[in-house]
């Protein structure tokens, strides 16, 4: 009995052209539309634009990602509460969205001893009073927590 679109000889799909459809191929489309081409660019860095803020950094979820004008390169000044407001970020490695090379960014090993990953040397954070993707309710907090444009980060202080 022969069934429309399966190879008699058996190892794959037959298409309409006459050639087998690879199952590796297959599995690989199904990861993706599985949400599996997130997953590999969980480490993404993007630039986001939004009025009266501008350009900003976000994570591959589009949460803002924030600098503390306290902080020096290399070297985070926020530690205790601080952290518990501010939430590190931290991902082995980073793809660089648009306008950004991959050598921007770096890791840095905290007085606590946790990892964070930088930005041109700036240590990088979330806010806490951000829920949403696409928030930036931490810009200009105490007039020390900023977004980070990258065209013109880090700025003259």
């Amino acid at each position: 009995m022969r069934l429309p679109g399966k190879d008699p000889r058996g190892g794959g799909l037959r298409m309409r052209s006459g050639r087998m459809l690879p199952v590796g191929l297959i599995a690989v489309f199904v990861f993706l539309a599985m949400g599996g081409g997130a997953l590999a660019m969980d480490h993404a860095v993007m630039k986001m634009t939004k009025e009266g803020v501008g350009s900003y950094l976000t994570d591959a979820k589009m949460m803002t990602l924030y600098w503390f004008k306290k902080d020096s390169p290399g070297k985070s000044a926020c530690t205790g509460p601080c952290v518990e407001k501010w939430p590190i970020y931290y991902r082995e490695t980073v793809a660089a969205g648009e306008g950004m090379k991959a050598e921007d960014f770096g890791t840095i090993t905290r007085e606590d001893g946790k990892k964070q990953t930088t930005f041109r040397g700036y240590p990088l954070y979330y806010w806490a009073g951000d829920k949403a993707p696409g928030d930036t309710k931490g810009q200009g907090v105490g007039n020390v927590w900023y977004v980070i444009d990258p065209a013109k980060f880090p700025p003259k202080m």
